[in-house]
């Protein structure tokens, strides 16, 4: 059993908002797994899925570039050990020159991004320079590249780099891409992505393991209810329909409209553009949580 400490008392309860005793409790009885921890909290009512993006500690920033025509794009993270360097303009220009690499290339992983040549020197010479010029320690954390021959790519960046998105879209048209229209209603679609951090674009994406997860809390809550079985199962299947509403891009409310979801605000939007718009995937980064 791992040792339950204030500091990890404390992180289930910013993860969860539920109170320090109940913390504590569920942390016994998950013997110290944290994760474990949070479905107890959820099973008794006193939490919702929690998410773990919350325990990110590394600091640095989130490059998102796109190529010219916006069919192609990368999302890059590259960590260093203080903020202060995280939000150093010298340190951001290494990152860019990183993510540019990795946008150029065909490079599948972070090991073979480090081999690919930019400006004459490798990947992993530049990060190299960083690290002696800067004076801190740096890694390239992650990248993911992603490619929309018959639509566009969005991007966003939020505050200094501490979240990134990208969102991929299949247009009718992709002479609309140069539009305003597109460009405005595909960077809410974005920043929906970043302040909501779904799931999934629909519910036929979400994994088989989150849906049958999510289930067995919902059946447990239920039958603790006393109600027949019946009920019981028309209660955990309310509970989750509910799920697929918060936590599924396209149905979820749009944020700068509550009163309609994000497919009423996109087919909207395609209708004043004249063609057809599909939310085909996204991306998202919050910095720090792939460690």
């Amino acid at each position: 059993m791992a040792e339950i400490t204030a500091a990890i008392v404390k992180e289930l309860r910013e993860m969860t908002g539920a109170g320090m005793m109940e913390c504590k409790k569920a942390l016994v009885e998950a013997e110290g797994d944290i994760d474990k921890a949070v479905d107890v909290l959820r099973t008794r009512g006193l939490a919702a899925a929690a998410k773990k993006a919350g325990r990110a500690t590394n600091e640095g920033t989130i490059v998102a570039l796109t190529n010219e025509d916006a069919t192609k794009a990368v999302l890059c993270e590259v960590n260093c050990e203080t903020d202060f360097v995280g939000t150093n303009d010298t340190f951001k220009g290494y990152a860019k020159r990183i993510a540019q690499a990795a946008l150029d290339s065909d490079a599948a992983d972070v090991e073979a991004l480090k081999q690919v040549t930019t400006d004459g020197e490798t990947v992993e010479a530049v990060l190299t320079e960083a690290i002696h010029k800067i004076g801190e320690n740096m890694q390239i954390a992650r990248f993911a590249r992603i490619e929309q021959t018959d639509g566009a790519i969005a991007t966003y960046i939020h505050g200094a780099g501490s979240l990134g998105v990208l969102v991929a879209f299949k247009l009718g048209d992709r002479a609309v891409a140069a539009t305003d229209g597109f460009k405005t209603m595909s960077k809410d679609v974005a920043m929906q992505v970043a302040a909501d951090d779904p799931v999934s674009v629909s519910r036929n994406d979400v994994p088989a393991d989150v849906v049958e997860h999510e289930m067995s809390i919902y059946k447990t809550q239920a039958a603790e209810s006393g109600k027949p079985e019946a009920i019981q199962e028309k209660i955990a299947t309310g509970r989750l329909e509910k799920f697929y509403k918060e936590s599924c891009l396209l149905e979820e409310p749009f944020i700068k409209d509550p009163d309609q979801t994000l497919t009423q605000y996109v087919e909207a939007a395609a209708k004043e553009l004249g063609t057809t718009v599909e939310v085909v995937s996204f991306v998202r980064y919050k910095l720090g949580e792939a460690n």
